[in-house]
Protein backbone atom coordinates (compact mmCIF):
# COMPACT_ATOMS: atom_id res chain seq x y z
CA UNK A 1 0.00 0.00 0.00
CA UNK A 2 2.84 2.37 0.75
CA UNK A 3 4.36 1.65 -2.66
CA UNK A 4 1.06 2.41 -4.38
CA UNK A 5 0.76 5.72 -2.54
CA UNK A 6 4.27 6.74 -3.64
CA UNK A 7 3.49 5.75 -7.18
CA UNK A 8 0.38 7.92 -7.18
CA UNK A 9 2.33 10.92 -5.96
CA UNK A 10 4.90 10.46 -8.71
CA UNK A 11 2.22 10.29 -11.39
CA UNK A 12 0.53 13.41 -10.05
CA UNK A 13 3.78 15.30 -10.10
CA UNK A 14 4.43 14.32 -13.68
CA UNK A 15 0.96 15.53 -14.72
CA UNK A 16 1.48 18.87 -13.00
CA UNK A 17 4.84 19.38 -14.72
CA UNK A 18 3.30 18.50 -18.09
CA UNK A 19 0.46 20.97 -17.58
CA UNK A 20 2.82 23.76 -16.65
CA UNK A 21 4.88 23.03 -19.70
CA UNK A 22 1.82 23.18 -21.97
CA UNK A 23 0.72 26.52 -20.55
CA UNK A 24 4.18 28.01 -20.91
CA UNK A 25 4.47 26.67 -24.39
CA UNK A 26 1.13 28.09 -25.46
CA UNK A 27 2.08 31.50 -24.16
CA UNK A 28 5.38 31.65 -25.98
CA UNK A 29 5.06 32.92 -29.63
CA UNK A 30 7.57 33.97 -32.18
CA UNK A 31 7.86 37.65 -33.24
CA UNK A 32 6.23 36.84 -36.61
CA UNK A 33 3.24 35.27 -34.89
CA UNK A 34 2.87 38.29 -32.60
CA UNK A 35 2.88 40.70 -35.62
CA UNK A 36 0.27 38.62 -37.41
CA UNK A 37 -2.02 38.59 -34.40
CA UNK A 38 -1.91 42.38 -34.13
CA UNK A 39 -3.36 43.06 -37.66
CA UNK A 40 -7.02 44.42 -37.79
CA UNK A 41 -9.67 41.79 -38.58
CA UNK A 42 -11.08 41.63 -42.07
CA UNK A 43 -13.93 44.16 -42.47
CA UNK A 44 -17.55 42.82 -42.31
CA UNK A 45 -21.03 44.34 -42.90
CA UNK A 46 -23.49 45.25 -40.08
CA UNK A 47 -26.98 44.36 -41.27
CA UNK A 48 -30.54 44.40 -40.03
CA UNK A 49 -33.55 42.42 -41.29
CA UNK A 50 -36.32 43.94 -43.38
CA UNK A 51 -39.51 43.56 -41.32
CA UNK A 52 -43.19 43.75 -42.26
CA UNK A 53 -45.14 45.45 -39.46
CA UNK A 54 -47.29 48.45 -38.59
CA UNK A 55 -45.34 51.59 -37.70
CA UNK A 56 -46.59 54.02 -35.07
CA UNK A 57 -44.80 57.29 -34.39
CA UNK A 58 -45.05 58.48 -30.77
CA UNK A 59 -44.04 61.35 -28.51
CA UNK A 60 -43.14 60.33 -24.98
CA UNK A 61 -44.27 62.42 -22.03
CA UNK A 62 -43.17 62.06 -18.44
CA UNK A 63 -45.96 63.42 -16.30
CA UNK A 64 -47.80 63.20 -13.02
CA UNK A 65 -51.27 61.76 -12.40
CA UNK A 66 -53.58 64.37 -10.88
CA UNK A 67 -57.25 65.21 -10.76
CA UNK A 68 -58.38 67.07 -13.89
CA UNK A 69 -59.39 70.69 -14.53
CA UNK A 70 -57.67 72.33 -11.54
CA UNK A 71 -59.27 75.69 -10.83
CA UNK A 72 -58.10 78.25 -8.25
CA UNK A 73 -60.99 79.63 -6.22
CA UNK A 74 -61.07 83.15 -4.82
CA UNK A 75 -63.90 85.28 -3.46
CA UNK A 76 -65.26 88.03 -5.70
CA UNK A 77 -65.88 90.44 -2.85
CA UNK A 78 -66.74 90.69 0.79
CA UNK A 79 -68.80 88.16 2.72
CA UNK A 80 -71.67 89.72 4.66
CA UNK A 81 -72.34 93.45 4.92
CA UNK A 82 -74.24 95.58 2.43
CA UNK A 83 -71.49 97.25 0.47
CA UNK A 84 -70.40 96.86 -3.11
CA UNK A 85 -68.02 94.35 -4.53
CA UNK A 86 -65.41 96.81 -5.71
CA UNK A 87 -63.29 96.86 -2.56
CA UNK A 88 -60.72 94.29 -1.43
CA UNK A 89 -62.04 90.86 -0.54
CA UNK A 90 -60.26 90.97 2.77
CA UNK A 91 -62.18 93.94 4.17
CA UNK A 92 -65.81 94.16 5.22
CA UNK A 93 -68.36 96.95 4.93
CA UNK A 94 -66.88 98.85 7.86
CA UNK A 95 -63.26 98.04 7.09
CA UNK A 96 -63.29 95.01 9.41
CA UNK A 97 -61.07 92.09 8.37
CA UNK A 98 -62.69 89.16 6.60
CA UNK A 99 -61.47 86.21 8.64
CA UNK A 100 -61.92 82.54 7.87
CA UNK A 101 -64.04 80.84 10.51
CA UNK A 102 -64.41 77.49 8.72
CA UNK A 103 -61.83 76.56 6.09
CA UNK A 104 -62.55 74.52 2.94
CA UNK A 105 -62.18 70.77 3.49
CA UNK A 106 -60.49 68.68 0.79
CA UNK A 107 -62.89 66.20 -0.72
CA UNK A 108 -66.05 66.12 -2.84
CA UNK A 109 -68.30 69.17 -3.01
CA UNK A 110 -71.87 69.25 -4.34
CA UNK A 111 -74.20 71.93 -5.65
CA UNK A 112 -75.41 74.23 -2.90
CA UNK A 113 -72.87 73.01 -0.36
CA UNK A 114 -71.13 75.49 1.95
CA UNK A 115 -67.56 75.80 0.70
CA UNK A 116 -66.35 77.71 3.77
CA UNK A 117 -67.39 80.33 6.33
CA UNK A 118 -66.07 83.86 6.70
CA UNK A 119 -66.95 85.86 9.81
CA UNK A 120 -69.64 83.25 10.42
CA UNK A 121 -71.29 83.84 7.05
CA UNK A 122 -71.53 81.05 4.44
CA UNK A 123 -69.86 80.84 1.05
CA UNK A 124 -71.99 78.62 -1.22
CA UNK A 125 -70.80 76.65 -4.24
CA UNK A 126 -73.20 76.82 -7.20
CA UNK A 127 -72.87 75.70 -10.80
CA UNK A 128 -72.36 78.41 -13.41
CA UNK A 129 -69.93 79.49 -16.09
CA UNK A 130 -69.89 83.19 -15.19
CA UNK A 131 -67.86 84.08 -12.09
CA UNK A 132 -69.45 86.13 -9.34
CA UNK A 133 -68.14 89.68 -9.69
CA UNK A 134 -70.57 91.99 -7.89
CA UNK A 135 -73.19 91.97 -5.13
CA UNK A 136 -76.68 91.11 -6.36
CA UNK A 137 -79.22 93.56 -4.97
CA UNK A 138 -82.88 94.34 -5.79
CA UNK A 139 -83.12 95.71 -9.31
CA UNK A 140 -79.81 94.25 -10.54
CA UNK A 141 -80.02 92.92 -14.10
CA UNK A 142 -77.72 90.66 -16.11
CA UNK A 143 -76.60 87.16 -17.01
CA UNK A 144 -75.20 86.60 -13.52
CA UNK A 145 -78.72 87.13 -12.14
CA UNK A 146 -80.07 84.56 -14.63
CA UNK A 147 -77.37 82.15 -13.47
CA UNK A 148 -78.42 82.59 -9.84
CA UNK A 149 -82.10 82.16 -10.74
CA UNK A 150 -81.35 78.87 -12.52
CA UNK A 151 -79.43 77.64 -9.47
CA UNK A 152 -82.32 78.60 -7.17
CA UNK A 153 -84.88 77.11 -9.60
CA UNK A 154 -86.90 80.30 -9.83
CA UNK A 155 -88.34 81.98 -12.94
CA UNK A 156 -85.42 83.19 -15.06
CA UNK A 157 -86.07 86.86 -15.79
CA UNK A 158 -82.56 88.30 -15.52
CA UNK A 159 -83.80 90.80 -12.90
CA UNK A 160 -83.23 90.49 -9.16
CA UNK A 161 -86.95 90.91 -8.44
CA UNK A 162 -89.29 90.09 -5.56
CA UNK A 163 -89.53 86.41 -6.57
CA UNK A 164 -85.74 86.10 -6.54
CA UNK A 165 -85.56 87.81 -3.14
CA UNK A 166 -88.05 85.29 -1.74
CA UNK A 167 -86.07 82.38 -3.23
CA UNK A 168 -82.82 83.71 -1.71
CA UNK A 169 -84.47 83.93 1.72
CA UNK A 170 -85.71 80.32 1.45
CA UNK A 171 -82.31 79.14 0.24
CA UNK A 172 -80.45 80.59 3.21
CA UNK A 173 -83.13 79.53 5.74
CA UNK A 174 -83.08 75.88 4.62
CA UNK A 175 -79.35 75.79 5.27
CA UNK A 176 -79.56 77.38 8.69
CA UNK A 177 -78.56 80.93 7.73
CA UNK A 178 -80.29 84.25 7.35
CA UNK A 179 -80.16 86.11 4.06
CA UNK A 180 -78.25 89.37 4.10
CA UNK A 181 -80.57 92.18 5.24
CA UNK A 182 -79.67 95.89 5.17
CA UNK A 183 -77.19 96.52 7.97
CA UNK A 184 -77.17 99.40 10.42
CA UNK A 185 -75.12 101.60 8.13
CA UNK A 186 -77.55 101.03 5.23
CA UNK A 187 -80.53 101.88 7.44
CA UNK A 188 -78.78 105.05 8.60
CA UNK A 189 -78.12 106.00 4.98
CA UNK A 190 -81.80 105.52 4.11
CA UNK A 191 -82.87 107.71 7.02
CA UNK A 192 -80.38 110.40 6.06
CA UNK A 193 -81.62 110.42 2.46
CA UNK A 194 -85.24 110.71 3.59
CA UNK A 195 -84.32 113.57 5.90
CA UNK A 196 -82.47 115.28 3.05
CA UNK A 197 -85.62 115.16 0.89
CA UNK A 198 -87.77 116.57 3.68
CA UNK A 199 -85.30 119.38 4.36
CA UNK A 200 -85.15 120.25 0.66
CA UNK A 201 -88.97 120.37 0.48
CA UNK A 202 -89.18 122.72 3.47
CA UNK A 203 -86.46 124.97 2.05
CA UNK A 204 -88.21 125.13 -1.31
CA UNK A 205 -91.56 126.04 0.28
CA UNK A 206 -89.94 128.81 2.34
CA UNK A 207 -88.12 130.24 -0.70
CA UNK A 208 -91.26 130.14 -2.81
CA UNK A 209 -93.23 131.94 -0.12
CA UNK A 210 -90.51 134.53 0.27
CA UNK A 211 -90.52 135.11 -3.48
CA UNK A 212 -94.31 135.47 -3.61
CA UNK A 213 -94.32 137.90 -0.69
CA UNK A 214 -91.35 139.94 -1.86
CA UNK A 215 -91.90 143.79 -1.74
CA UNK A 216 -90.01 144.22 -5.00
CA UNK A 217 -92.75 142.47 -6.98
CA UNK A 218 -95.85 143.22 -4.85
CA UNK A 219 -97.05 146.30 -6.83
CA UNK A 220 -96.66 144.41 -10.09
CA UNK A 221 -98.49 141.43 -8.66
CA UNK A 222 -101.41 143.69 -7.58
CA UNK A 223 -101.45 145.27 -11.03
CA UNK A 224 -101.55 141.82 -12.60
CA UNK A 225 -104.37 140.69 -10.32
CA UNK A 226 -106.42 143.82 -11.22
CA UNK A 227 -105.79 143.26 -14.92
CA UNK A 228 -107.02 139.70 -14.65
CA UNK A 229 -110.21 140.87 -12.85
CA UNK A 230 -110.82 143.53 -15.54
CA UNK A 231 -110.42 140.90 -18.22
CA UNK A 232 -112.90 138.59 -16.56
CA UNK A 233 -115.47 141.41 -16.24
CA UNK A 234 -115.04 142.41 -19.89
CA UNK A 235 -115.46 138.80 -21.03
CA UNK A 236 -118.54 138.43 -18.82
CA UNK A 237 -120.08 141.67 -20.21
CA UNK A 238 -119.54 140.46 -23.75
CA UNK A 239 -121.03 137.08 -23.02
CA UNK A 240 -124.10 138.62 -21.32
CA UNK A 241 -124.73 141.47 -23.84
CA UNK A 242 -128.55 141.44 -24.84
CA UNK A 243 -129.71 141.43 -28.44
CA UNK A 244 -132.23 144.30 -27.73
CA UNK A 245 -132.25 146.86 -24.92
CA UNK A 246 -135.42 147.35 -22.85
CA UNK A 247 -135.97 150.79 -24.38
CA UNK A 248 -135.64 149.37 -27.85
CA UNK A 249 -137.98 146.55 -26.98
CA UNK A 250 -140.65 149.09 -25.78
CA UNK A 251 -140.32 151.25 -28.88
CA UNK A 252 -140.44 148.23 -31.15
CA UNK A 253 -143.60 147.02 -29.43
CA UNK A 254 -145.24 150.43 -29.94
CA UNK A 255 -144.40 150.42 -33.67
CA UNK A 256 -145.71 146.88 -34.07
CA UNK A 257 -149.05 147.93 -32.40
CA UNK A 258 -149.32 150.77 -34.88
CA UNK A 259 -148.92 148.22 -37.69
CA UNK A 260 -151.68 146.07 -36.25
CA UNK A 261 -154.01 149.14 -35.89
CA UNK A 262 -153.35 150.12 -39.51
CA UNK A 263 -154.08 146.59 -40.62
CA UNK A 264 -157.44 146.74 -38.80
CA UNK A 265 -158.33 150.05 -40.49
CA UNK A 266 -157.49 148.65 -43.93
CA UNK A 267 -159.67 145.64 -43.25
CA UNK A 268 -162.61 147.82 -42.08
CA UNK A 269 -162.33 150.06 -45.15
CA UNK A 270 -162.25 147.05 -47.47
CA UNK A 271 -165.40 145.64 -45.86
CA UNK A 272 -167.26 148.94 -46.07
CA UNK A 273 -166.35 149.32 -49.71
CA UNK A 274 -167.46 145.80 -50.43
CA UNK A 275 -170.87 146.39 -48.78
CA UNK A 276 -171.40 149.56 -50.70
CA UNK A 277 -170.74 147.86 -54.00
CA UNK A 278 -173.35 145.13 -53.45
CA UNK A 279 -176.63 145.60 -55.56
CA UNK A 280 -180.03 146.10 -53.74
CA UNK A 281 -182.31 142.99 -53.66
CA UNK A 282 -185.29 142.93 -56.24
CA UNK A 283 -188.98 143.01 -54.90
CA UNK A 284 -191.06 139.89 -55.39
CA UNK A 285 -194.47 141.47 -56.43
CA UNK A 286 -193.68 144.51 -58.41
CA UNK A 287 -191.23 145.03 -61.12
CA UNK A 288 -187.83 146.33 -59.92
CA UNK A 289 -187.10 149.92 -60.58
CA UNK A 290 -184.02 150.83 -62.44
CA UNK A 291 -181.11 150.78 -59.93
CA UNK A 292 -179.44 154.04 -59.04
CA UNK A 293 -175.55 153.96 -59.06
CA UNK A 294 -173.93 154.23 -55.51
CA UNK A 295 -171.10 156.75 -54.91
CA UNK A 296 -168.11 154.74 -53.38
CA UNK A 297 -165.36 157.25 -53.95
CA UNK A 298 -165.25 158.24 -50.32
CA UNK A 299 -164.92 154.65 -49.22
CA UNK A 300 -162.24 154.06 -51.77
CA UNK A 301 -160.36 157.11 -50.49
CA UNK A 302 -160.60 155.81 -46.92
CA UNK A 303 -159.27 152.44 -48.01
CA UNK A 304 -156.34 154.06 -49.82
CA UNK A 305 -155.51 156.19 -46.78
CA UNK A 306 -155.70 153.17 -44.49
CA UNK A 307 -153.41 151.20 -46.82
CA UNK A 308 -150.96 154.09 -46.87
CA UNK A 309 -150.95 154.26 -43.05
CA UNK A 310 -150.26 150.48 -42.92
CA UNK A 311 -147.34 150.78 -45.33
CA UNK A 312 -145.83 153.62 -43.29
CA UNK A 313 -146.26 151.65 -40.04
CA UNK A 314 -144.54 148.59 -41.55
CA UNK A 315 -141.68 150.71 -42.91
CA UNK A 316 -141.27 152.27 -39.47
CA UNK A 317 -140.91 148.77 -37.88
CA UNK A 318 -138.38 147.66 -40.50
CA UNK A 319 -136.38 150.84 -40.12
CA UNK A 320 -136.33 150.54 -36.35
CA UNK A 321 -135.29 146.86 -36.47
CA UNK A 322 -132.43 147.82 -38.76
CA UNK A 323 -131.47 150.58 -36.35
CA UNK A 324 -131.53 148.05 -33.48
CA UNK A 325 -129.13 145.76 -35.43
CA UNK A 326 -126.71 148.58 -36.10
CA UNK A 327 -126.77 149.69 -32.48
CA UNK A 328 -126.30 146.07 -31.33
CA UNK A 329 -123.29 145.54 -33.59
CA UNK A 330 -121.79 148.79 -32.38
CA UNK A 331 -122.34 147.84 -28.77
CA UNK A 332 -120.83 144.34 -29.26
CA UNK A 333 -117.83 145.77 -31.03
CA UNK A 334 -117.26 148.11 -28.10
CA UNK A 335 -117.46 145.16 -25.70
CA UNK A 336 -115.04 143.09 -27.84
CA UNK A 337 -112.66 146.02 -27.92
CA UNK A 338 -112.87 146.23 -24.14
CA UNK A 339 -111.97 142.51 -23.91
CA UNK A 340 -108.97 142.97 -26.22
CA UNK A 341 -107.81 145.95 -24.24
CA UNK A 342 -108.18 143.97 -20.98
CA UNK A 343 -106.17 141.03 -22.44
CA UNK A 344 -103.36 143.31 -23.51
CA UNK A 345 -103.30 144.90 -20.08
CA UNK A 346 -103.24 141.46 -18.38
CA UNK A 347 -100.41 140.20 -20.64
CA UNK A 348 -98.38 143.36 -20.04
CA UNK A 349 -98.83 143.05 -16.29
CA UNK A 350 -97.93 139.32 -16.35
CA UNK A 351 -94.78 139.97 -18.37
CA UNK A 352 -93.70 142.76 -16.09
CA UNK A 353 -94.27 140.53 -13.04
CA UNK A 354 -92.39 137.62 -14.63
CA UNK A 355 -89.45 139.82 -15.56
CA UNK A 356 -89.35 141.27 -12.09
CA UNK A 357 -89.41 137.82 -10.51
CA UNK A 358 -86.67 136.57 -12.83
CA UNK A 359 -84.26 139.30 -11.87
CA UNK A 360 -85.16 139.06 -8.20
CA UNK A 361 -82.40 137.61 -5.94
CA UNK A 362 -85.02 135.32 -4.42
CA UNK A 363 -85.57 133.78 -7.86
CA UNK A 364 -82.04 132.38 -8.04
CA UNK A 365 -82.37 130.98 -4.56
CA UNK A 366 -85.68 129.34 -5.49
CA UNK A 367 -84.11 127.70 -8.58
CA UNK A 368 -81.30 126.34 -6.41
CA UNK A 369 -83.83 124.92 -3.96
CA UNK A 370 -85.75 123.22 -6.78
CA UNK A 371 -82.50 121.60 -8.03
CA UNK A 372 -81.55 120.45 -4.53
CA UNK A 373 -84.95 118.81 -4.05
CA UNK A 374 -84.68 116.98 -7.38
CA UNK A 375 -81.20 115.69 -6.51
CA UNK A 376 -82.31 114.52 -3.08
CA UNK A 377 -85.28 112.65 -4.54
CA UNK A 378 -83.07 111.01 -7.18
CA UNK A 379 -80.56 109.79 -4.59
CA UNK A 380 -83.35 108.42 -2.43
CA UNK A 381 -84.96 106.62 -5.37
CA UNK A 382 -81.66 105.07 -6.46
CA UNK A 383 -80.88 103.90 -2.94
CA UNK A 384 -84.36 102.38 -2.53
CA UNK A 385 -83.91 100.41 -5.77
CA UNK A 386 -81.01 98.49 -4.21
CA UNK A 387 -82.28 98.48 -0.64
CA UNK A 388 -83.36 95.14 0.79
CA UNK A 389 -82.23 91.52 0.80
CA UNK A 390 -79.03 91.06 -1.20
CA UNK A 391 -76.42 88.43 -2.05
CA UNK A 392 -72.92 89.75 -1.22
CA UNK A 393 -70.33 89.15 -3.92
CA UNK A 394 -68.25 86.86 -1.72
CA UNK A 395 -71.06 84.57 -0.56
CA UNK A 396 -71.35 82.60 -3.80
CA UNK A 397 -68.66 80.84 -5.84
CA UNK A 398 -69.82 79.71 -9.27
CA UNK A 399 -67.98 76.60 -10.52
CA UNK A 400 -68.21 75.36 -14.13
CA UNK A 401 -69.18 71.82 -13.13
CA UNK A 402 -70.62 70.22 -10.03
CA UNK A 403 -70.14 67.89 -8.26
CA UNK A 404 -66.40 68.57 -8.01
CA UNK A 405 -63.75 68.12 -5.36
CA UNK A 406 -61.67 70.45 -3.25
CA UNK A 407 -58.10 69.44 -3.99
CA UNK A 408 -56.37 71.82 -1.61
CA UNK A 409 -57.36 74.45 0.95
CA UNK A 410 -55.26 77.59 0.69
CA UNK A 411 -56.48 79.14 3.97
CA UNK A 412 -57.06 77.98 7.51
CA UNK A 413 -59.30 79.25 10.31
CA UNK A 414 -58.22 82.68 11.50
CA UNK A 415 -56.58 83.70 8.22
CA UNK A 416 -57.45 86.99 6.59
CA UNK A 417 -58.67 86.47 3.05
CA UNK A 418 -56.32 88.08 0.57
CA UNK A 419 -56.40 85.87 -2.53
CA UNK A 420 -56.92 82.24 -3.43
CA UNK A 421 -58.87 80.25 -0.84
CA UNK A 422 -58.85 76.78 -2.43
CA UNK A 423 -58.07 74.75 -5.53
CA UNK A 424 -60.99 72.82 -6.97
CA UNK A 425 -60.71 70.01 -9.48
CA UNK A 426 -63.12 67.76 -11.30
CA UNK A 427 -63.63 64.14 -10.27
CA UNK A 428 -61.88 62.95 -13.42
CA UNK A 429 -58.17 62.10 -13.58
CA UNK A 430 -55.54 63.79 -15.75
CA UNK A 431 -51.83 63.57 -16.47
CA UNK A 432 -49.90 66.82 -16.71
CA UNK A 433 -46.43 67.04 -18.16
CA UNK A 434 -44.38 68.80 -20.81
CA UNK A 435 -42.59 68.03 -24.07
CA UNK A 436 -39.88 69.65 -26.14
CA UNK A 437 -41.07 72.59 -28.21
CA UNK A 438 -40.16 70.78 -31.46
CA UNK A 439 -42.16 67.69 -30.47
CA UNK A 440 -45.08 69.89 -29.43
CA UNK A 441 -45.55 70.89 -33.07
CA UNK A 442 -46.61 67.29 -33.77
CA UNK A 443 -49.31 67.27 -31.10
CA UNK A 444 -52.99 68.06 -31.51
CA UNK A 445 -55.81 67.79 -28.99
CA UNK A 446 -57.68 64.52 -29.45
CA UNK A 447 -54.68 62.35 -30.35
CA UNK A 448 -54.67 58.87 -28.83
CA UNK A 449 -52.07 57.91 -26.24
CA UNK A 450 -51.05 55.05 -23.98
CA UNK A 451 -50.30 55.63 -20.29
CA UNK A 452 -48.01 53.31 -18.33
CA UNK A 453 -48.13 53.18 -14.53
CA UNK A 454 -45.15 52.35 -12.32
CA UNK A 455 -46.19 48.68 -12.13
CA UNK A 456 -46.32 48.44 -15.94
CA UNK A 457 -50.09 48.62 -16.34
CA UNK A 458 -51.15 50.12 -19.66
CA UNK A 459 -54.11 52.54 -19.66
CA UNK A 460 -55.49 54.21 -22.82
CA UNK A 461 -55.52 58.03 -22.76
CA UNK A 462 -56.35 61.03 -24.93
CA UNK A 463 -54.40 64.26 -25.41
CA UNK A 464 -56.70 66.98 -24.01
CA UNK A 465 -54.70 70.17 -24.44
CA UNK A 466 -51.31 71.50 -25.57
CA UNK A 467 -49.61 74.77 -24.66
CA UNK A 468 -51.37 77.55 -22.76
CA UNK A 469 -54.64 75.60 -22.74
CA UNK A 470 -52.89 72.86 -20.76
CA UNK A 471 -51.86 75.25 -17.98
CA UNK A 472 -53.96 75.91 -14.91
CA UNK A 473 -54.63 79.46 -13.82
CA UNK A 474 -51.97 79.12 -11.13
CA UNK A 475 -49.34 78.00 -13.63
CA UNK A 476 -49.90 80.69 -16.25
CA UNK A 477 -47.29 83.48 -16.21
CA UNK A 478 -48.40 86.82 -14.86
CA UNK A 479 -48.27 89.99 -16.90
CA UNK A 480 -44.67 90.93 -17.57
CA UNK A 481 -43.37 87.40 -16.89
CA UNK A 482 -41.96 85.18 -19.63
CA UNK A 483 -42.82 81.50 -19.85
CA UNK A 484 -40.24 78.78 -20.48
CA UNK A 485 -39.99 78.53 -24.28
CA UNK A 486 -37.89 75.33 -24.16
CA UNK A 487 -40.80 73.08 -23.14
CA UNK A 488 -44.51 73.05 -23.80
CA UNK A 489 -47.07 71.83 -21.23
CA UNK A 490 -49.48 69.05 -22.20
CA UNK A 491 -52.55 67.62 -20.49
CA UNK A 492 -53.92 64.10 -21.04
CA UNK A 493 -57.09 62.37 -19.90
CA UNK A 494 -57.00 58.64 -19.00
CA UNK A 495 -59.57 56.50 -20.78
CA UNK A 496 -60.31 54.50 -17.60
CA UNK A 497 -60.39 55.50 -13.95
CA UNK A 498 -60.27 52.08 -12.29
CA UNK A 499 -57.33 51.72 -9.91
CA UNK A 500 -56.02 55.25 -10.48
CA UNK A 501 -57.24 56.89 -7.27
CA UNK A 502 -54.38 55.45 -5.21
CA UNK A 503 -51.85 56.58 -7.83
CA UNK A 504 -52.68 60.31 -7.72
CA UNK A 505 -49.39 62.19 -7.47
CA UNK A 506 -47.38 59.33 -8.97
CA UNK A 507 -45.18 59.76 -12.09
CA UNK A 508 -46.55 58.39 -15.36
CA UNK A 509 -45.01 57.67 -18.75
CA UNK A 510 -47.34 58.46 -21.63
CA UNK A 511 -46.74 57.77 -25.31
CA UNK A 512 -48.79 59.90 -27.66
CA UNK A 513 -49.43 58.51 -31.12
CA UNK A 514 -48.70 61.24 -33.69
CA UNK A 515 -49.03 59.06 -36.79
CA UNK A 516 -49.23 55.44 -38.01
CA UNK A 517 -49.41 53.41 -41.18
CA UNK A 518 -52.73 52.00 -42.26
CA UNK A 519 -51.44 48.44 -42.04
CA UNK A 520 -48.25 46.38 -42.13
CA UNK A 521 -45.47 47.81 -44.26
CA UNK A 522 -41.84 47.04 -45.00
CA UNK A 523 -39.68 48.75 -42.37
CA UNK A 524 -35.89 49.13 -42.04
CA UNK A 525 -33.68 51.11 -39.64
CA UNK A 526 -33.32 54.77 -40.58
CA UNK A 527 -29.52 54.24 -40.78
CA UNK A 528 -30.04 51.75 -43.61
CA UNK A 529 -31.36 54.41 -45.99
CA UNK A 530 -28.69 56.23 -47.99
CA UNK A 531 -29.00 59.05 -50.48
CA UNK A 532 -27.13 58.66 -53.75
CA UNK A 533 -25.59 61.40 -55.82
CA UNK A 534 -28.83 61.69 -57.79
CA UNK A 535 -30.69 62.53 -54.56
CA UNK A 536 -32.78 59.33 -54.58
CA UNK A 537 -32.96 57.16 -51.42
CA UNK A 538 -31.64 53.60 -51.60
CA UNK A 539 -30.87 50.64 -49.37
CA UNK A 540 -28.12 48.07 -49.80
CA UNK A 541 -29.29 44.49 -49.61
CA UNK A 542 -26.62 42.06 -48.33
CA UNK A 543 -25.86 39.05 -50.58
CA UNK A 544 -23.50 36.11 -50.15
CA UNK A 545 -20.17 37.04 -48.65
CA UNK A 546 -19.56 40.75 -48.71
CA UNK A 547 -21.52 41.43 -51.86
CA UNK A 548 -24.47 43.91 -51.85
CA UNK A 549 -26.94 45.33 -54.32
CA UNK A 550 -28.60 48.73 -54.16
CA UNK A 551 -32.39 48.98 -54.26
CA UNK A 552 -34.06 52.33 -54.93
CA UNK A 553 -36.91 52.95 -52.46
CA UNK A 554 -39.50 55.52 -51.48
CA UNK A 555 -39.54 56.39 -47.79
CA UNK A 556 -42.54 57.06 -45.56
CA UNK A 557 -43.41 57.34 -41.85
CA UNK A 558 -40.56 57.25 -39.33
CA UNK A 559 -41.17 55.71 -35.90
CA UNK A 560 -38.79 54.66 -33.12
CA UNK A 561 -35.71 54.66 -35.41
CA UNK A 562 -37.38 52.70 -38.22
CA UNK A 563 -38.72 54.01 -41.51
CA UNK A 564 -41.29 52.74 -43.97
CA UNK A 565 -39.74 51.84 -47.36
CA UNK A 566 -41.34 50.83 -50.64
CA UNK A 567 -39.17 49.49 -53.54
CA UNK A 568 -39.51 51.54 -56.69
CA UNK A 569 -39.45 48.30 -58.68
CA UNK A 570 -41.78 45.75 -57.16
CA UNK A 571 -40.21 42.64 -55.75
CA UNK A 572 -36.69 44.00 -55.34
CA UNK A 573 -37.11 44.20 -51.54
CA UNK A 574 -39.04 41.78 -49.38
CA UNK A 575 -39.49 40.76 -45.77
CA UNK A 576 -36.50 38.88 -44.42
CA UNK A 577 -33.90 40.55 -46.61
CA UNK A 578 -31.02 42.00 -44.68
CA UNK A 579 -30.01 45.58 -45.38
CA UNK A 580 -26.68 47.15 -44.57
CA UNK A 581 -26.77 49.51 -41.59
CA UNK A 582 -23.04 50.25 -41.54
CA UNK A 583 -19.68 48.88 -42.63
CA UNK A 584 -17.90 47.47 -39.55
Amino acid sequence: MRRSRVLALVVAGVLVIAAVGWVVGSRLRSPAEEAANRRPPKPSLVTAPVERRKLTSTVTVSGTLTYGSPLPVSLAGMVGGNGGGGGPAGAGANGAAQRVTTAPKPGPIRKGQVLMQVNGRPVFALQGKKPMYRPLVPGTEGDDVKQLQRALRVRVSGVFDAATVAAVKRWYARRGYKAQEPDLEARKNLQQLRQAVQTAQETLAADRKALDEGLDVRPLRIRHDNARRDLKEAERALAQAPEVTPEQETQLATLRRAVRTAEEQVLAAEQALAEARKPAPAPTTTPAPTPTPVDTSLLEMKLANAQQDLDEAQRAVSAYEEQIGVERDKRLEELRKAVRTAKEAEATAAQALKRARKVSPLRAKLAHSVSNLADARTLLAEFRETYGVSVPAGEIVFLPKLPARIDKAEVKPGDTIEGKVATVTSSAFAVSGSVDAKEAKLLRAGQEASMETMDGTQVPATLSAVGEDAKTAGEKPKDGEESDTGSVPVLLTPGAAKGLKSLVGSPMTVRISVGSTEGEVLAVPVAAVITSADGRPRVRVALDGDRTREVEVRTGLTADGDVKVTPVRAGELKEGDRVVVSDA
